[in-house]
């Protein structure tokens, strides 16, 4: 079983848009007996609370359904998940401090995962940009990377 968690700031955005993503996309390729996925954020912002209705939009538009409720990520998640993947600098950053120095593990950009994309970018922040649509769209492209990264590696 390969166990894949997404982390953004709040955990309403873009990494339960990538989780959502990333889970269908294993569902269509019958893999979910193999793969799994979670997401979490750095933040204590909206821990409880549902993904932004943008995010629940957007994957809803492509034929996503997503229950989820906000949680913070936790050292602990390090040992439950074999890939870490953030979706910008400050949320590596804001990972690797939970762990004593030095200690941290490998933790992935998503967008490292689009092939050919240029390395070590952050995914915007639609809470922010607003543009839910473009998010999905970086988004969507990385979590296909990523799938086929996982079936090439570990499966």
């Amino acid at each position: 079983m390969v166990r894949v968690l997404f982390v953004c700031l709040g955990n309403i955005c873009r990494s339960p848009m990538a989780e959502g993503v990333f889970r269908h996309l294993v569902a269509q390729r019958e893999l979910s007996a193999h793969i799994t996925t979670d997401s979490a954020g750095t933040s204590r912002y909206h821990i409880g609370e549902p993904p932004h209705h943008g995010t629940l939009q957007i994957l809803h538009q492509n034929g996503i359904q997503l229950q989820h409720a906000a949680r913070q990520f936790t050292r602990a998640d390090a040992e439950r998940f074999d890939l870490l993947v953030a979706m910008d600098s400050d949320n590596i950053s804001d990972m690797q401090h939970v762990f004593p120095h030095g200690q941290a593990p490998e933790i992935h950009y998503l967008l490292d995962f689009i092939p050919d994309g240029p390395r070590g970018r952050g995914v915007p922040d639609p809470w922010y940009t607003g543009d839910f649509d473009a998010v999905y769209q970086l988004v969507a492209a990385a979590c296909h990377g990523l799938l086929e990264h996982i079936v090439h590696e570990h499966l």
